[in-house]
């Protein structure tokens, strides 16, 4: 049995609260325990990953978070970093599963988030469950 952590960033209340929905059960399901914790924004998942990570708690992470499109360039560097600390973590061996959202609208954002939809939520816990089997075969 797997510990697993979800980090979310939460930004859209209603948003996250169908990703973890999604996360939850998928982790559930698959016989797993998991921890929530909330930070500011999604330019933060990555940071608490690291921390976490070195605190050797965790078999898996579970980033979570939602990116609308706005006016400005920051759209583009939020999802860019976050993205891209994730996977400069993922690198390091962490078995991660990226559900950070990077949508033009909130009716996207639904339609990815709802479980009886996309399910993003729930395929980023599943993503993170695989990348840790993965990495216990390579350990073995």
């Amino acid at each position: 049995m797997a510990k697993v952590l979800i980090v979310e960033a939460r930004f859209y209340d209603h948003l996250n609260d169908l990703l973890l929905e999604g996360a939850r059960a998928a982790i559930e399901e698959g016989g797993h325990k998991h921890d929530t914790i909330t930070v500011p924004g999604a330019l933060e998942v990555p940071g608490a990953i690291a921390m976490a990570a070195e605190s050797g708690r965790y078999d898996a992470y579970v980033a979570l978070g939602v990116v609308i499109r706005g006016e400005t360039y920051h759209f583009e560097v939020v999802s860019n970093e976050s993205a891209r600390g994730l996977m400069a973590l993922s690198m390091d061996s962490l078995a991660i599963g990226n559900g950070i959202l990077t949508v033009e609208n909130e009716a996207q954002a639904l339609t990815r988030a709802r479980r009886t939809e996309k399910d993003k939520g729930g395929e980023a816990a599943k993503a993170a469950l695989k990348m840790l089997a993965l990495r216990e075969r390579f350990e073995a």
